[in-house]
């Protein structure tokens, strides 16, 4: 049965691989199931409601990726896109967070029937094989980044806007939580140098085993005000009514006073950044677990597509903000993840979190980090098959990778490529080289800089 549906024997992998994946890329995640809660309900939704949300929105998007594309990637209310949501949408344009949740639906649904043509299809074969080398560098230095940044090894700062960690100024908190970090990534990286299979999740598990020990000894101190909590689990249950807070909430819309035209501009938000961080997204990580063919393409993009826009169409009536493919599905990859069912394990695992949520809010940012930063760098080495002797190729590759952690966004570094790109070769006479698509492409992007 699990043979003939995910057919790993074709795809290399066996059921204690997938398993041991699909694990690890919900560790990896599992941070989602606190930010999200937190950051919407700065936008006056519900906190449980919206965890409640989270984990069914990841089951349904990730199950859906599992069965109808047989791929090992990982749906949740994408990070950013929250933010733009709570911050942007409800903060600062005081929109209510039913319209907005309205915008996210109608993108989910404008997004089903993209995914049935071939419009995301064609954008994502559009896109030339040097730049996709350069995605899925790009996202190994964005996750690496996000792992640094999660395990305080690497902080923000007034004069340069990041730096290293005040370890001795900072040692009960950010100091013991960077080398820890440090310490489990060292772990993980000889684990792994040696194939001992789940190198990564056990990396994750004898880190955050290590911060509790920190803990109970008095080197690691609770400071709730700065964002240092416990890291023991509790087993306190979810209150499951909450949950009718959210529900459908998105049909309950009151659009007086609301202009079409802002309304429009915030649907073309969400529905901009979400293609371009999930085609993003796609690309690295397909990119490297070798699944796309000889000419660059992704076998079965099209049901990819449409599971990812059927999860944020689920998730907008569930209570969530824009549901996206996760960068965070690459930790599954570097664990060894092939197929459909490392999915199925990780969506069934956000089910279960909604049980037993408290336990896994207390997996530490330090825990996870090791595998983000690890998984990183087997996604930067992509950078390799770029032909750095044709700079019409390389430099746009080049903008693409960097752009992605220094603007903290996928799509943003897709942009900056796509555009150079098409200057470059343009300019350089090389226009045979430019697909109409690619031309389309990168008038968008220009108008999204001036317009939205």
């Amino acid at each position: 049965m699990i043979e003939k549906l995910f057919k790993l024997k074709e795809n290399n992998t066996t059921v204690k691989t997938e398993v041991l994946a699909g694990i690890t890329t919900f560790m990896t995640m599992a941070y989602i199931l606190a930010v999200n809660p937190s950051m919407l309900s700065a936008a006056g939704m519900d906190a449980t409601a919206v965890l409640i949300a989270t984990c069914l929105a990841a089951f349904v998007g990730t199950l859906a990726m599992a069965l109808l594309a047989n791929y090992p990637f990982a749906l949740a209310p994408g990070m950013g896109l929250n933010a733009y949501f709570a911050y942007t949408v409800c903060g600062n344009m005081g929109y209510d967070w039913r319209i907005a949740l309205m915008a996210v639906l109608i993108e989910g649904l404008i997004f089903i029937v993209l995914s049935l043509t071939n419009v995301r299809e064609a954008i994502f074969n559009a896109i030339p094989s040097t730049l996709k080398k350069g995605v899925s560098a790009g996202i190994g230095l964005f996750i690496a980044f996000i792992g640094l940044q999660g395990a305080d090894i690497v902080v923000s700062n007034g004069s340069t806007l990041v730096s290293y960690v005040d370890f001795a100024g900072k040692w009960h908190t950010e100091g013991i939580c960077a080398v820890l970090a440090l310490v489990g990534l060292l772990l993980t990286v000889v684990l792994y140098i040696k194939g001992v299979k789940g190198s990564i999740l056990i990396g994750i598990v004898a880190t955050w085993l290590l911060g509790m020990i920190m803990q109970a000894a008095g080197v690691y101190q609770i400071d709730v005000e700065n964002g240092f909590y416990s890291l023991y689990p509790t087993m306190a249950m979810t209150d499951f009514s909450a949950i009718g807070k959210t529900f459908g909430q998105c049909f309950k819309a009151d659009f007086s006073g609301v202009g079409i035209f802002n309304f429009i501009v915030v649907l073309l938000s969400f529905l901009f950044v979400d293609m371009f961080d999930t085609i993003g997204t796609l690309i690295g990580v397909s990119s490297k677990a070798g699944m796309l063919d000889e000419n660059e393409k992704l076998p079965r993009i099209k049901p990819a597509l449409l599971a990812d826009a059927i999860a944020t169409s689920a998730g907008a009536v569930f209570g969530t903000s824009t549901t996206t493919t996760f960068v965070e599905s690459s930790a599954g990859v570097g664990a060894g993840a092939r197929t459909g069912l490392s999915s199925v394990v990780t969506g069934f695992l956000f089910l279960l979190a909604i049980f037993f949520a408290p336990i896994f809010t207390a997996i530490p940012g330090f825990a996870t980090a090791p595998a983000l930063i690890f998984v990183g760098f087997l996604m930067v080495s992509a950078v390799i098959e770029i032909d750095f002797k044709d700079l019409t190729e390389a430099v746009p590759a080049y903008l693409c990778l960097i752009a992605m952690p220094l603007m903290y966004s996928i799509s943003e570094g897709i942009a900056i490529g796509v555009i150079s790109y098409v200057i470059i070769n343009f300019v350089c006479g090389k226009k045979e080289k430019i697909t109409p698509l690619m031309y389309v492409l990168s008038v968008l992007f220009v108008c999204k800089y001036i317009f939205l």
